[in-house]
């Protein structure tokens, strides 16, 4: 069947009803449905929709933009990388490969050292639990009860904040802990404050109950981004640790979206100064583009060698991403954005907090540097569900030119994640605040 649209036909001869005619007929829907606006370009912290408006991005694309759109480094390499080499055979080495991987682990306390460049957040997750497997010979998987690591096997089987349902069984051996989540506490200390410890116990204990003596490694966010922004206390990941130590298990921690200077440091593991055994990034290493990557140490690389790690994947190594990998490590440091990051963290969580003050709709403020969230209260009497007020809310935000990202998932609906460029203005930060402000206010009011 041919398509309702003249595909050599410019873009601006395409007519909006007819190019959602097209979608609608020609795509498949992978998360919901579509926003219904066609973007034509993007630069800086906004986005430009075919007929000319403007939107502030809140959520840096898909929490990966994190140097804004067109950034001029970013367009410079890749014109530059195009004309040399962009791909290869899988087995050949270019130098912005080695360049990458060397620092890399440059950025890295040891002995995080060794470094696989790969494409998605899925894809080095199912690569970093293949090998947690393989080295430790056992295949048993721990993670958040609110997780999210991917919709490749390993990675959807170790991720439970959506997806599990309608597709069969997922990979043997995997197992859920709830999350360390402060704002509703499921164990409380006599105060009334989150008792994370003996929940974390009361969890291992049931690991134990269930695990049939293979249990291989534990994945986990530093901060839950999809989970809601839930950001595990202090002293957590330290405990955390040792029960994975106790076991003989791998520690893994995704950096997806936490990592490279979002949350005000290079990684958000550093504030409780633990070294993971296996740590994946994505999203932010490309700032935008598909780079990914998993880094350990010598050590259980070469395990992972000796009892031949496969991993063997068309686009593992690939010249062109791994040059703008280098190039957002230069911006990174040269603009200080960790330390931007942090700055400018404090001022949006301030805004956030005078919302959350002029609006008793909003319940909590949590995150940290420019990762942050708000939740809804449920308590507030708005007629209806935290999950449908979040909706509306987030459909008059980007009716007033503001796309902020609300994880569209049942029971968390009530959840916003703000994730805008590192490289955002206090101008733009102020206008994004404002028009959330109006938005709130439009769907259910002040005080």
């Amino acid at each position: 069947m041919t398509s309702t649209t003249d595909t050599n036909a410019p873009h601006d001869a395409l007519s909006h009803d007819t190019f959602w005619a097209d979608a609608d007929r020609h795509l498949v829907r992978y998360g919901g449905e579509f926003c219904r606006e066609v973007i034509d370009h993007a630069s800086g912290s906004f986005v430009f929709t075919a007929d000319g408006r403007r939107i502030l991005d809140f959520t840096s694309g898909q929490m990966s933009a994190i140097l804004g759109h067109a950034h001029p480094a970013i367009v410079e390499t890749v014109q530059r990388q195009i004309t040399t080499v962009s791909h290869l055979y899988s087995g050949m080495l270019s130098r912005p490969v080695v360049d990458l991987a060397r620092r890399l682990a440059g950025t890295l306390p040891a002995p995080l050292e060794k470094a696989l460049l790969l494409t998605t957040g899925a894809e080095s997750n199912e690569a970093a639990i293949r090998m947690a497997k393989l080295v430790t010979g056992r295949h048993e998987i721990v993670s958040f009860a609110r997780s999210w690591h991917g919709m490749t096997q390993a990675a959807a089987s170790a991720t439970y904040s959506a997806g599990r349902k309608g597709y069969g069984p997922g990979a043997p051996g995997n197992f859920a802990i709830p999350a360390p989540h402060a704002y509703r506490p499921d164990f409380t200390l006599p105060d009334g404050s989150h008792d994370w410890r003996r929940q974390l116990d009361f969890a291992f204990d049931l690991i134990d109950a269930q695990s049939t003596g293979s249990l291989a490694a534990c994945i986990v966010e530093p901060i839950l981004s999809s989970g809601g922004i839930i950001e595990p206390p202090p002293g957590y990941f330290a405990a955390l640790r040792d029960k994975c130590r106790e076991r003989g298990m791998l520690l893994i921690l995704d950096e997806a979206q936490t990592g490279l200077c979002r949350t005000g440091t290079w990684y958000a593991f550093e504030r409780d100064g633990v070294v993971p055994d296996i740590l994946t990034l994505s999203k932010t290493l490309g700032a935008g583009l598909p780079l990914a990557a998993v880094v350990t140490s010598a050590e259980i690389e070469q395990a992972a060698h000796e009892r031949g790690y496969l991993f063997f994947t068309t686009h593992v190594a690939d010249p062109l991403v791994a040059a703008v990998g280098n190039t957002v490590l230069d911006v990174l440091a040269a603009e200080r954005l960790d330390e931007r990051a942090a700055e400018l963290g404090g001022l949006l969580r301030d805004g956030l907090l005078d919302i959350q003050q002029r609006h008793p709709v909003v319940g909590d403020v949590r995150g940290r540097g420019l990762l942050a969230g708000i939740e809804l209260d449920a308590s507030y009497d708005t007629g209806t569900s935290t999950d449908l007020v979040g909706a509306r809310i987030t459909r008059r935000c980007l009716e007033l030119g503001l796309h902020m990202n609300i994880v569209q998932l049942p029971g968390m609906g009530g959840v916003f994640r703000i994730a805008p460029p590192l490289t955002i203005g206090e101008d733009e930060l102020s206008l994004g605040l404002e028009i959330l402000d109006h938005a709130i206010d439009d769907v259910v009011g002040g005080r």
